[in-house]
Formats: structure tokens, C-alpha cells, sequence
């Protein structure tokens, strides 16, 4: 399988609004949207399960019943937020054509998924060294973005429109950037205004792959 037949795959999975989610299913979205809610103005290390329970007025066996511990629950969050930015990606991983503006759409779409839940890189990159589960997890997720960006660029360079370099170690770094961009912008409140960081990030994006500067409005 392919890097962007794994991430179309991600893409597609089911949406469920809230109200048509069964109890089980209401309580453990409460529990993921509590934690949320706290990493807005708080850090990882100061969540307990205790003050989760609590905010989200349910029982630590409760907690235990859908999470192994708070790194799981960080997992879960990680998860969520990889297949939203994973459907926003597609249209550039995915193009057949003016794929500038298809990458300038896909990062448009991949910011503001960060932007609803920017606190979930910082806590992930909090958390990550401290348990060996999640830390796989994490670097799973960043090297699947690696692959991904790696194998677009390829494409393009074979077809005549991205700059010659070699790919992979560029978009590492552009992958990187824009976790630092995401944690420092959308990180915790007050956040930056989405299109100025659309704009500046898009300019790097462009300029480096396709040597172009001038990002689609959005």
C-alpha cells in the first residue's frame, strides 16, 4: 500500500456528530473534550485524572473503563486530530493537476484542524518522553506525514515541477516547522490569526518545493 493510500484511508473515517453518539460513546467524548478544554490554558503535567473526573463530573472507574492511564488518552486525541489533518492533506497528496493551489488548500485545511485543537502537539510533545507507548506513537505520526510529503514531492519532481533537491530531508524539515508553527500559534489562548500563519507557511511550502511564492487566497 502506498503513503497516500494509507492516508486516504485515514482520511475517510466516519464522523459522528454528538448527538447521534450512544451513551458509552457520549461519556468517552466528554472525557476527550474535558482534557481538551484543560490543555487550552494548562500543560500536560498538570493534568491528573482526578481533576478530570471531576470537570467532566464522572467516576475514576468511569475514566478506566475507556483509558488506560492519561498517556492513552493523549493517544486518543493524537488520533482524532490525525485524521482530520490527514482529509485536509489529500487534495495536494491526491492532485492530478495545479497542485500549487492544491497544496495551498490542503495547508489552509491542516492549519485549521490545529487551530480547533491546538493544544494537542504541545501536550503530545510534553508527554511523549515520559511514556514509551505514546512516544511510538508520536513518531509514528510524524514519520506517516514524512512518507507522505516525500512521496508527493517525488512525484512532482518526476513530472517536471518541483525543484530538483532530494525530497525526503527537505520535507522533514518542512513537517517540522510546522509542528513548532502549530505549538507556538495555536498552542494555548490567546492564538495567532489563522491566515497570517496561512500565508507566511504556504510561502515556505511553495517557495521551496515548486519555487513559487505567492500563496492561493483563501
Amino acid at each position: 500500500m502506498s503513503n497516500t493510500e494509507t492516508f486516504l484511508i485515514k482520511s475517510k473515517a466516519p464522523s459522528t456528530s454528538y448527538s447521534k453518539l450512544r451513551k458509552s460513546e457520549k461519556t468517552k467524548q466528554k472525557i476527550l473534550d474535558t482534557a481538551l478544554e484543560f490543555l487550552w490554558s494548562k500543560s500536560f503535567r498538570e493534568l491528573t485524572v482526578k481533576g478530570l473526573t471531576d470537570e467532566a463530573e464522572i467516576s475514576r472507574t468511569c475514566f478506566y473503563l475507556y483509558f488506560e492511564d492519561l498517556h492513552n488518552l493523549m493517544e486518543e486525541l493524537l488520533s482524532d486530530l490525525e485524521g482530520e489533518i490527514s482529509a485536509a492533506a489529500m487534495p495536494w497528496f491526491t492532485a492530478k493537476s495545479d497542485v500549487t493551489s492544491k497544496l495551498c488548500e490542503s495547508l489552509y485545511g491542516v492549519l485549521r484542524a490545529c487551530y480547533h485543537r491546538g493544544p494537542i502537539f504541545r501536550a503530545i510533545v510534553e508527554a511523549a518522553p515520559m511514556d514509551e507507548r505514546l512516544e511510538k506513537c508520536w513518531n509514528d505520526f510524524v514519520k506517516g506525514f514524512d512518507d507522505a510529503v516525500t512521496t508527493r514531492i517525488t512525484q512532482d519532481q518526476m513530472d517536471g515541477l518541483a525543484s530538483n533537491f532530494e525530497p525526503r530531508p527537505v520535507a522533514i524539515a518542512l513537517n517540522r516547522m510546522d509542528i513548532g508553527i502549530v505549538i507556538h500559534h495555536f498552542g494555548s489562548t490567546p492564538q495567532s490569526d489563522i491566515q497570517s500563519v496561512y500565508y507566511s507557511t504556504a510561502r515556505i511550502w511553495l517557495n521551496t518545493i515548486y519555487g513559487k511564492d505567492d500563496p492561493v487566497i483563501i
